[in-house]
C-alpha cells in the first residue's frame, strides 16, 4: 500500500494496490502515452474484413470479425517471432490504397482515445505498401493525412515512425524517407523485423543519415536475440530507445544478499536513462518471454530504469493499453503512483517535441492523475479500501 498523495495535510491514509487497484480503478481513466505499436498490427478485425471486400483480397480464413480476431490471436501464439509475423500479410494486403491507409490510421487514433491514450506514436514500414502503386511517400502522406484527421476529431496527439526491416537492403532509403517526412509529422525512425541473423550494424549507413539530420532513433533489440544486438543498437547504431530489450535481463542478476547486480550493459542503459520499450503480452506471444509471471519489467521497474508499458500489435495480441497495465499491476503489485510514474517515463521518451512533451505533461497527464488520487484518497478515508481506516 502507498500513502496518499492529495493533499499533503490530509492524515496518512493507504491506497489500494496491485489487484486491489485493478478492482478499484477503471483503467481505461488512466492517461496514457503509447511509444511502440504496429499500425500494421492493430487494425480493426471488422475493418481487415471490408478492406478485403473492396479490394477483393481472398486470403483471409474467414470473414467473421470475431471468428478472425480468435484467428490471428491464435495464430500469435505459437512462442516464436517469424510465426507472430504471419499474420501481417494479411493485414498488410489490405492497406495497399490511399484511402485504405487513411482509415486504418484514423481508426488507429480512434481506438487510442476510446483506451484513454492522450499521446501515440505508431510505426510502420511504407515499404509494404506499395503493391498496389502507392509510391512510399504517398503511403506515408495517406498515413500522415489520417492521423491529422483523427487529431482534429479525437484530441489525440501523435507522431509517426517510419519502419526500415533488417532483412532488405533498403534501409537507407527507409531513413532518407523518415528524414523527408520529419516536418510533417514523421517523429522518428526504427529498424524492425526479426532479428536472428540480421544484425543492427548491417543498416549502420540507414542509422548515420539519421544521425547526420540530428533525427531520433528506435530499434528494435533484445526480443528475440541476446545482449550482442542491444549493443549494436547502442553503440554501433546510437539508438535514442530500444524496442522490447527483454534480452537485457541476460545481464541482471540478483546477488546472495537479495540485491539486483548489473553487468556494463545493464548500468550503461540505467545510467544513461535510455527508455526501454515494453511489451507483456507481445513477448510472451513471440517466445521472448515463457510467462507473464517471468517478465523481467518488474526487475527493470525495481531498479530505476526508464521503462514503461506498450501494446506492440493490439490485434496480435489481443490487447490495448490499459489491458497492458492492469496485468502489469496485479502481477506485480504496482500503485497508481507506478503507474503515473511510467506515464511521465514514456512522455519523456517521446520523440515530439519538448514543448509538446512539457505541454501534455503539465495540461493533461498530471491533472487527470491528479483527480485519481484524489477519488482514491477520498474512497480510502471513507474506508472503502481499509474497513479497519477511520480518518
Amino acid at each position: 500500500m502507498i500513502e496518499q498523495r492529495y493533499p499533503e495535510s490530509l492524515p496518512v491514509c493507504p491506497l489500494p494496490e496491485g489487484a486491489a487497484l485493478v478492482e478499484a480503478l477503471d483503467f481505461r481513466r488512466l492517461p496514457k502515452v503509447l511509444l511502440h505499436e504496429h499500425l500494421d498490427g492493430g487494425l480493426r478485425p471488422a475493418t481487415v474484413i471490408e478492406l478485403a471486400r473492396e479490394t477483393g483480397y481472398g486470403g483471409l480464413p474467414t470473414e467473421d470479425p470475431a471468428a478472425l480476431a480468435n484467428w490471428f490471436h491464435r495464430g500469435a501464439q505459437r512462442g516464436n517471432l517469424p510465426e507472430y509475423l504471419e499474420g501481417f500479410a494479411h493485414t498488410t494486403a489490405v492497406m495497399q490504397r490511399a484511402d485504405d491507409l487513411e482509415r486504418v490510421a484514423y481508426e488507429f487514433l480512434e481506438d487510442m482515445a476510446a483506451d484513454g491514450v492522450v499521446y501515440a506514436e505508431v510505426r510502420f514500414a511504407p515499404v509494404f505498401h506499395t503493391s498496389g502503386g502507392l509510391s512510399q511517400d504517398e503511403v506515408v502522406a495517406a498515413v500522415l493525412a489520417g492521423l491529422e484527421r483523427g487529431r482534429g476529431a479525437f484530441g489525440v496527439e501523435w507522431g509517426l515512425i517510419v519502419c526500415a526491416m533488417r532483412d532488405r537492403q533498403d534501409s537507407l532509403e527507409a531513413a532518407e524517407l523518415a528524414i523527408r517526412w520529419r516536418d510533417r509529422g514523421v517523429v522518428g525512425f526504427d529498424l524492425a523485423g526479426g532479428e536472428a541473423g540480421y544484425p543492427p550494424k548491417k543498416h549502420l549507413a540507414a542509422f548515420q543519415a539519421i544521425h547526420r539530420a540530428n533525427f531520433s532513433i528506435t530499434i528494435h533489440a533484445g526480443e528475440a536475440f541476446g545482449l550482442e544486438s542491444i549493443w549494436q543498437a547502442l553503440q554501433w547504431c546510437g539508438a535514442h530507445r530500444l524496442g522490447h530489450a527483454t534480452r537485457l535481463v541476460d545481464d541482471m542478476a540478483v546477488g546472495a544478499d537479495g540485491s539486483w547486480k548489473l553487468g556494463t550493459l545493464a548500468q550503461y542503459v540505467l545510467d544513461r536513462r535510455i527508455p526501454l520499450e515494453m511489451c507483456l503480452s507481445s513477448n510472451v506471444h513471440t517466445g521472448a518471454c515463457p510467462s507473464l509471471e517471468a517478465h523481467p519489467f518488474q526487475g527493470f521497474h525495481a531498479m530505476g530504469f526508464r521503462v514503461f508499458l506498450n501494446t506492440d500489435d493490439r490485434l496480435m495480441s489481443d490487447t490495448e493499453l490499459s489491458k497492458e497495465l492492469a496485468l502489469a499491476t496485479s502481477l506485480f503489485g504496482l500503485s497508481l503512483l507506478d503507474l503515473e510514474k511510467m506515464t511521465m517515463n514514456a512522455m519523456k521518451s517521446a520523440f515530439v517535441s519538448h514543448a509538446v512533451r512539457v505541454g501534455l505533461i503539465h495540461r493533461r497527464l498530471l491533472p487527470a492523475y491528479g483527480v485519481l488520487f484524489a477519488e482514491l484518497t477520498a474512497r480510502a478515508f471513507s474506508g472503502e479500501f481499509d474497513p479497519s481506516f477511520s480518518p
